[in-house]
């Protein structure tokens, strides 16, 4: 039976597996052994939003596996033109052994996995980004031995994606997670009732101050995603008061780390010294998307 990876639920049976096997195939690989577990397999990439580290990460990985990736952006397809999403998910899926899909729209994203006949990965669409959580699970494991137990802290836009899939994911992983976020921008409550399912501690706050007390892990992301230009000066004005700077990080753990799933940019959401500060894993946090999907693509082609 086919597997999908859209929602971070899709992966809450082994997520720790997937995490380890992740941390596995790194270092394998940096030990100069092949890991050609995927010969001959091609991953189909649909690309509706670009992305510097989605695309690098997903081709140089599926390369190291053995196999092929294909690059498909909306100019290069059909569906760009009209053809229906079901229609596409058929073709590629006589062509392609797996599916990389960065969408602009959850509903997008489902309409091609319900069709699609092979494996489907999200890269992103608007409500999850589950890639990226796994990948920072990943690096906080790496840096801290374990999940379950650990603070973790995300400051910035509650109603994202990434809010979204740290809430699933904290929640799968057992870490207790605090989302510090203007009220306007809390995220869905589906996600909140979602990640409280699993018995961890679920804050919701707009209080700044003292947020980040006794956190393992503090992170944030832009407060202008993607498809959210036209709102840029209204949420720079909103989210004042948000940025992560050297004196939000001062409470939490004398070892707590900094996330960021990239691009940054400096002074908004984040300060360049603490995005490149002792502190930050950021580029481990980067590096790690491509082991990361690595170890999504062999665990979904099983």
């Amino acid at each position: 039976m086919k597997r999908n990876l859209i929602s971070m639920l899709d992966v809450k049976d082994d997520l720790e597996r997937i995490i380890d096997l992740g941390i596995k195939l790194k270092k394998e690989s940096k030990k100069g052994e092949a890991i050609e577990l995927l010969k001959g397999k091609t991953l189909g990439m649909i690309f509706e939003k670009s992305s510097t580290r989605t695309r690098v990460s997903f081709e140089v990985g599926m390369t190291k596996l053995g196999g092929h990736a294909i690059f498909l952006s909306t100019n290069d397809i059909q569906l760009g033109r009209g053809e229906t999403i079901e229609d596409t998910a058929l073709v590629l899926s006589r062509y392609v052994d797996i599916i990389m899909y960065r969408a602009k729209s959850n509903k997008a994203m489902k309409e091609l996995a319900k069709h699609a006949t092979v494996p489907v990965i999200s890269g992103l669409d608007d409500k999850e980004h589950p890639c990226q959580v796994i990948t920072d699970l990943m690096t906080i494991k790496e840096h801290k031995s374990n999940l379950k137990g650990l603070n973790f802290v995300y400051l910035g836009d509650g109603k994202n994606n990434m809010a979204h899939s740290y809430l699933l994911g904290c929640g799968i992983a057992g870490m207790n997670i605090r989302i510090v976020s203007p009220k306007k921008y809390w995220p869905d409550e589906y996600y909140v009732k979602e990640a409280k399912k699993f018995g961890i501690k679920v804050e919701i706050t707009d209080i700044v101050k003292n947020s980040t007390k006794d956190a393992d892990v503090i992170a944030t992301d832009t407060w202008v995603s993607m498809g959210d230009e036209k709102e840029k000066e209204k949420r720079i004005k909103e989210f004042q008061g948000y940025t992560t700077d050297k004196n939000i990080m001062k409470p939490a753990k004398s070892d707590a780390i900094f996330m960021h799933c990239l691009p940054a940019y400096y002074d908004y959401e984040v300060t360049k010294e603490v995005a490149h500060g002792k502190q930050s894993v950021i580029f481990d946090e980067a590096e790690n998307r491509m082991w990361a999907q690595i170890a999504i693509i062999v665990t979904l082609s099983k």
